[in-house]
């Protein structure tokens, strides 16, 4: 259903691996071609401890953890926190994504995220792509609301490629979600609503049927 060409949209380095990285894991394994697209490296929020640019370094590990190839791998330098000011820019990079990769299924944060970046991506990605399937991923510290009605079932080796990826952000350790034990609770519960072990949720946004 969701094609063999992948965009995940990630406004910060980190959100993609967060929201779908057991899914993207999966999809991989199965041959499909993912391109993840990081609009912001956060470079004015890294802790002091760390180079400025130590996220771009981070999210080209974690993203080779989960089988991103590195020439799938597209980094824009956008200012955190300032997304909104640069809404035409940003949908002009989307519509040059969306005529050079052409994907089939795109993975979007959610129209109810509150965080300002989030949001803005998730709208000018609505516009975008409105013509092919759009899935949206759960951030729960973000989100004011999120309709759970698409869910991928993920193992074990998905599961373990999602902790992996995102244990090579050091600059992000302190975070409360950045830990095994959060990531695999969130899996977990999610498995049991659909009766499996470990599963991803996601907002069906828009879905084509072909």
């Amino acid at each position: 259903m969701v094609g063999e060409k992948i965009l995940v949209l990630s406004p910060h380095t980190d959100d993609g691996e967060l929201g779908c990285g057991a899914t993207l894991a999966k999809l991989i394994r199965q041959g499909k071609e993912v391109i993840y697209v990081a609009f912001s490296a956060c470079e004015q929020s890294v802790l002091k401890e760390f180079p400025k640019d130590v996220l771009i370094e981070e999210v080209k590990l974690a993203t080779k953890e989960l089988g991103v190839s590195q020439d799938n791998l597209v980094l824009y330098r956008f200012e955190v926190r300032t997304f909104n000011y640069f809404r035409q820019q940003i949908l002009d990079i989307l519509i040059e994504l969306r005529e050079k990769y052409k994907p089939d299924t795109v993975f979007i944060p959610s129209l109810n995220d509150i965080h300002q970046d989030h949001k803005t991506i998730a709208e000018e990605a609505l516009r975008a792509f409105k013509f092919v399937n759009i899935f949206s991923f759960e951030l729960p510290w973000n989100n004011l609301n999120f309709n759970t009605c698409g869910f991928e079932i993920v193992e074990e080796i998905d599961v373990m490629c999602k902790i992996n990826a995102l244990s090579k952000y050091k600059s992000q350790a302190h975070r409360p979600y950045a830990n095994e034990e959060f990531l695999r609770a969130q899996l977990r519960m999610r498995g049991v609503q659909v009766s499996q072990r470990y599963a991803e949720v996601f907002e069906v946004v828009r879905l084509v049927l072909n």
